[in-house]
């Protein structure tokens, strides 16, 4: 009886085991993989009544990734959508494993749905290939505005996007800090627009007082990816730049008249896993007050 018992509890501690590997695994899988949409709404007085429910849908940090053949889940969430633009905030590469084509794939499928505005991440600086990246991206019809402000008219009015290079352009890697010179040039040239509804795109959350100190209106940024990792109802664990417990890796932040939506982003770099941080896709749409 003894042995009889013994071997009844050890095969239910391997089926128990089993179904265990079994849940942690489609856990795993959904959450890397589950897109999840988040939608706000943002007013701003500045914001032309032209442009009252305009929406934009902000995409950050694909690292390669795939979601389906030829990114045909993630086109058919954007496409649900319905988004007058498209911004994308860097990383839709990954330097230590480059596939332009991946990235492409998105792309092309994307910009039949709306334009498309980009800015390099810092994957994109760190690749050695930016130039490439940034032809077929030109070649596509993706508007790349490191380091350009342009105007979007509808009705005779406009509202203006602003994009910044990633300061990866002047460092060789994250150990050397960040170089934030050409980002100050830049915000301090474009600050004298400050009548203007101005939207800005930048890789890197980590620099929102600066972008707040300019003046900017609405910041897209990613790079955090959430922190990868989080705790429920506490947040991230880790993000770059910003150390143990960071503030600034998802969600909308607000410092005096300015205001910062942080995408999870959609991919992974080094680590390969997110939990309790599905990717996500950014939506917001403007209301003129």
């Amino acid at each position: 009886m003894d042995m009889k018992l013994k071997s009844a509890k050890r095969m239910r501690f391997i089926i128990i085991a089993i179904v265990a590997a079994i849940f942690v695994i489609c856990f795993l899988v959904w959450q890397n993989n589950g897109i999840v949409i988040t939608s706000s709404e943002y007013t701003n007085a500045k914001i032309p009544e032209e442009f009252d429910n305009f929406k934009i849908a902000h995409i950050s940090d694909l690292h390669n990734k795939r979601f389906g053949r030829g990114q045909s889940v993630i086109l058919r969430k954007l496409e649900g959508i319905s988004p007058d633009i498209i911004v994308i905030t860097g990383d839709l590469i990954d330097r230590r494993r480059y596939n332009l084509e991946a990235a492409m794939e998105f792309i092309e499928g994307a910009l039949e749905i709306a334009p498309v505005y980009y800015v390099s991440g810092n994957h994109e600086a760190w690749s050695g290939k930016y130039e490439t990246i940034r032809e077929s991206l030109e070649e596509a019809g993706v508007i790349v505005l490191d380091d350009t402000r342009i105007n979007i008219q509808r009705g005779g009015s406009s509202i203006y996007i602003l994009g910044l290079s990633d300061p990866g352009f002047l460092t060789p890697s994250y150990l050397d800090g960040i170089n934030m010179s050409s980002v100050i040039q830049h915000l301090s040239a474009w600050s004298v627009y400050k009548e203007d509804f101005n939207i800005l795109l930048s890789h890197r959350p980590e620099l929102f007082d600066i972008y707040s100190e300019y003046g900017m209106d609405l910041i897209f940024s990613g790079h955090a990816h959430g922190g990868q990792f989080r705790i429920p109802f506490i947040g991230a664990i880790y993000a770059p730049e910003q150390g143990f417990f960071p503030k600034l890796t998802s969600g909308s932040h607000t410092r005096n008249s300015s205001t910062l939506y942080i995408s999870c982003g959609l991919g992974n770099s080094i680590i390969p896993i997110r939990i309790f941080n599905r990717p996500e896709i950014v939506v917001v749409s403007l209301k003129s007050s």
